[in-house]
């Protein structure tokens, strides 16, 4: 999907979500948020319509046939449902099949999908089709645990829950994924 982000629009759409809500938009405070709420979603969404292949696609040969796990990605992005950020932290683990890639591409990868609308479910499956797609590894299983704003500043209000969601793609034996579970607790 290629997309295009109208800017005016955004601003305008901010401009009257703040008439909407009864806010005086010529105010001190609020005379340039439209334009900056417009810039921060442009930034939000920034990584819809692009590929995480480009990262992907530099491999390097490699002999071992063992789990290599990037831990402890740091990521935000924005839920889908109700505008509000979601925050936390990706594991990465793959079995390589002869090939693998540089570790900073996996992060790479983590901000191309996290850099959307999203859900956190589809998060974490799209970058472990991603990887799969592109690194053709063995199996690839991908954690991701994350605190939700829309669930801790409104509705049910309970800052601290987390939720935690994994995506299995390829062969990944059962013990091997008991195995990266462990690792990461």
């Amino acid at each position: 999907m290629d997309r295009k982000f109208n800017r005016e629009k955004a601003i305008k759409a901010i401009e009257d979500l703040l008439d909407a809500l009864g806010e005086d938009r010529t105010r001190e405070g609020l005379t340039d948020t439209p334009r900056r709420v417009a810039d921060a979603f442009a930034e939000f969404t920034s990584g819809e319509g692009k590929s995480a292949k480009e990262h992907l696609s530099k491999t390097f040969k490699a002999k071992c046939g063992e789990i290599v796990i990037e831990r402890d990605i740091e990521f935000s992005s924005t839920c889908e449902h109700h505008l509000m950020p979601f925050f936390g932290k990706i594991a990465i683990a793959y079995i390589p099949d002869g090939r693998v890639v540089g570790l900073s591409k996996l992060a790479r990868t983590v901000e191309v999908f996290s850099k959307r609308l999203q859900l956190q479910e589809r998060l974490t499956s799209d970058i472990a089709a991603e990887i799969m797609r592109c690194l053709s590894p063995k199996g690839v299983m991908v954690v991701c645990e994350a605190e939700h704003t829309c669930m801790t500043c409104r509705g049910v209000k309970k800052p601290g829950s987390k939720t935690l969601s994994y995506s299995v793609e390829g062969c990944f034996p059962e013990d091997r994924k008991r195995e990266v579970l462990s690792l990461l607790k």
